[in-house]
């Protein structure tokens, strides 16, 4: 597995990687509606350089064996605040490998150690079984349920919210 930064350039590749996985990763995902085509893609990934350069958000694609199959990103950072919001996506061919949880790792290391975030929230429909247990895994607390937080696709979906602390990170990790 490869963890690096998805830049406007990639445009096509995670369009194409959209393509292969669509229904599944937007079954609780809006990324996967909004990227119809490469141009879309790329405004997508225009905006999160933007973010990137400003410091409020950050988008990584995972790659296997040279091929884009998912990725993590923190959909909001406030370094006043000293939190972020992380989330994921992966294309089904490779689910079950342990990627997501290996790469949300990387960037909530990264964000504590790094660049001093205190709190990483995870946000996920309750009915995102695999999402949730990406939380646990990752020693998150869940704090409680936003009730029909999230309309997708028509449906309003009730959203469960975990987080983990800085210490509690390290405390996990060092254990």
């Amino acid at each position: 597995m490869e963890l690096r930064p998805l830049l406007p350039d990639m445009a096509e590749e995670l369009a194409a990687h959209v393509d292969r996985g669509r229904e599944f990763i937007g079954r609780y995902v809006a990324f996967a509606d909004a990227i119809a085509d490469a141009d879309a893609a790329r405004r997508i990934l225009t905006t999160f350089e933007e973010k990137a350069a400003a410091d409020t958000g950050r988008m990584w694609g995972i790659w296997v064996d040279d091929v884009l199959v998912g990725g993590v990103l923190f959909r909001t950072m406030d370094f006043r605040m000293e939190t972020a919001e992380a989330g994921c996506w992966l294309e089904p061919a490779a689910v079950g490998r342990g990627l997501v949880t290996k790469a949300v790792t990387a960037i909530i290391d990264w964000a504590v150690e790094v660049r001093g975030i205190h709190r990483v929230d995870w946000w996920t429909s309750t009915a995102n079984t695999a999402s949730i247990a990406v939380a646990q895994r990752l020693g998150m607390t869940k704090e409680g349920v936003a009730r029909e937080a999230y309309l997708h696709r028509g449906v309003r979906h009730d959203m469960e919210i975990w987080s983990v602390l800085a210490p509690e990170w390290r405390a996990a990790r060092d254990g």
